[in-house]
């Protein structure tokens, strides 16, 4: 029988960036599932503060060259690379001079939010799916972290659709304890609307708050998960209401093998 294959994508993982919730898990789950039997891809973005010397990171020249358009401007998607030698895993990092460059992650040193996070999300999740397209792996399951990666699933159900390599791909989204306190740019919905995705589908962040841009990741996921003990009391409230597949919070003993019957479940 074929392996199943998936795709993880993380807004953290350590060692790149510092241990919480959300940096372990996407670090150890990857190398859990792949130990069982599973075959795995794990990208982050590279920011500013990742280390690309001490972590041997180096471009894929096959892979980088692409220009993605964000509201009306070309910005070239670079892909770099570095392995995890004592989990036999690769990560794949996304890279940008305009949006990863900065030395902070997605605040600055006085913990104010970038005023373009917005984009840098976009970016993100279309600059991993469009390298997923030129590896021409298809993923069974793609499981996202943290809310940067909350456009993925609508890219995959609204925009990606057609591709073959995606078409019977199921997303699961984590949920953190990762708010951000200033709403995102007023014009987000707006830079989304490629071809395929409507105003009504992008509606929930009309009003782009964490919890608005949390509804639309789960809206458009197949199964959900709470990937820390605490998270944004409305967003987990609103879980229930969608009727989607739902894992509750799994204590680090057992969630590796929790998220892999998870997976077969969604699938």
């Amino acid at each position: 029988m074929e392996k199943k294959k998936i795709l993880y994508i993380s807004q953290e993982i350590t060692p790149y960036l510092p241990e919480n919730d959300m940096s372990e898990t996407s670090r150890y789950l990857p190398q859990g599932i792949q130990e069982r039997g599973r075959e795995i891809r794990t990208f982050m973005p590279r920011y500013g503060c990742v280390n690309e010397r001490r972590n041997q990171l180096h471009e894929v020249i096959r892979l980088s060259g692409m220009n993605l358009v964000i509201n009306d401007t070309d910005h070239p998607l670079i892909i770099k690379v570095a392995s995890i030698q004592t989990a036999r895993m690769q990560v794949y990092f996304i890279d940008n001079e305009d949006y990863f460059h900065r030395k902070c992650i997605l605040t600055d040193e006085q913990g104010n939010e970038f005023s373009d996070n917005d984009e840098r999300a976009v970016f993100f999740a279309r600059g991993v799916l469009e390298t997923v397209i030129k590896l021409r792996w298809a993923p069974d399951i793609i499981h996202c972290h943290g809310w940067l990666t909350s456009l993925v699933p609508l890219y995959i159900k609204k925009y990606y659709y057609n591709n073959p390599l995606f078409r019977n791909s199921k997303v699961v989204y984590s949920v953190y304890n990762d708010d951000f306190k200033k709403t995102l740019n007023s014009s987000f919905s707006e830079k989304l609307l490629l071809e395929g995705i409507k105003k009504e589908d992008v509606s929930v962040i009309s009003d782009p708050t964490f919890v608005n841009v949390c509804k639309l990741g789960i809206n458009f996921s197949d199964g959900i998960i709470k990937g820390t003990k605490k998270i944004n009391a409305e967003v987990e409230e609103y879980i229930p209401s969608t009727g989607k597949l739902y894992l509750d919070y799994q204590p680090k003993e057992t969630y590796i093998d929790a998220y892999n019957e998870f997976y077969d479940k969604v699938f």
